[in-house]
């Protein structure tokens, strides 16, 4: 059963994760070699990982433990883990799993993303499996972003996206706050995924936007106490994931071979 603490943790996630701005807005690198990445197992997919972050093998069977038996939504088990680690908050070399993977996505650094390439296929292909939802729904930060996005029609977000369905999370004090420079987002999308049933965090209703999806610019509203909000409307696209890594398909059950990423 979550507890307060843990639903406390995810708002925080939620917040932190958003607040990371710089570079949100840039075009992110497409990854043309993604097909030919193999999907593996949760335990094989750290792997890469293990000589940059060496906690992360145990958390990942944390993680494995975590999840409900047989995984909600028709996932399999190392699926639900990927994003179970994902939503983890515990501190990996000073931060979360999450706002590593995500500042990595930001660059352009094709070779600091290429340890992450395994997890990453696991990841994006558990939650292409979850269904899309057509919703409203919210993010924040704590900064005027309103001047970054009056000269823009469309952006493009390149890392994952936390966002809420409930505005209220946006509203706490404690987190986005309610005095000074804010810029809360209103995005309209039809391809988010909510991972409660696969979060450390159940009780949260955090949808993540998949990286590169696209957005055009719709509205802008100033309120009181510096307090701008910007509309945005998902834009469609042949691919439901709205992302430029392509759809995986899985044709053949998660393999327990070891696989090298070159």
């Amino acid at each position: 059963m979550a507890t307060g603490k843990a639903t406390r943790s995810a708002q925080q996630r939620i917040l932190r994760n958003i607040e990371m701005t710089e570079g949100f807005y840039n075009t992110f690198s497409t990854i043309t070699d993604y097909k030919e990445i193999p999907l593996v197992p949760l335990d094989i997919a750290v792997e890469p990982l293990i000589s940059l972050l060496p906690k992360i093998e145990s958390y990942a069977k944390s993680a494995m433990e975590g999840c409900e038996n047989p995984p909600a939504d028709g996932l399999t088990k190392d699926m639900s883990g990927a994003i179970r680690l994902y939503s983890i908050e515990e501190q990996l070399e000073g931060e979360p799993l999450y706002a590593i993977l995500n500042r990595i996505l930001r660059t352009e650094n094709r070779q600091q993303l290429k340890p992450w390439l395994l997890y990453l296929k696991l990841l994006h292909t558990a939650l292409s499996h979850l269904p899309s939802i057509r919703e409203v729904v919210y993010r924040g930060v704590k900064l005027d972003l309103s001047n970054q996005y009056r000269t823009k029609e469309k952006i493009k977000w390149p890392s994952f996206s936390s966002c809420t369905t409930t505005i209220t999370v946006l509203q706490s004090e404690q987190l986005y706050g309610i005095m000074g420079p804010r810029t809360m987002f209103a995005i309209d999308c039809h391809s988010g995924k909510n991972i409660r049933n696969h979060s450390a965090y159940p009780l949260e209703e955090e949808v993540l936007l998949l990286p590169g999806t696209e957005f055009k610019i719709t509205g802008f509203l100033k309120q009181g106490d510096n307090l701008h909000m910007i509309q945005l409307k998902q834009i469609e696209s042949a691919r439901s994931s709205s992302s430029p890594l392509p759809d995986p398909v899985i044709s053949r059950p998660i393999s327990g071979d070891t696989v090298a990423v070159n």
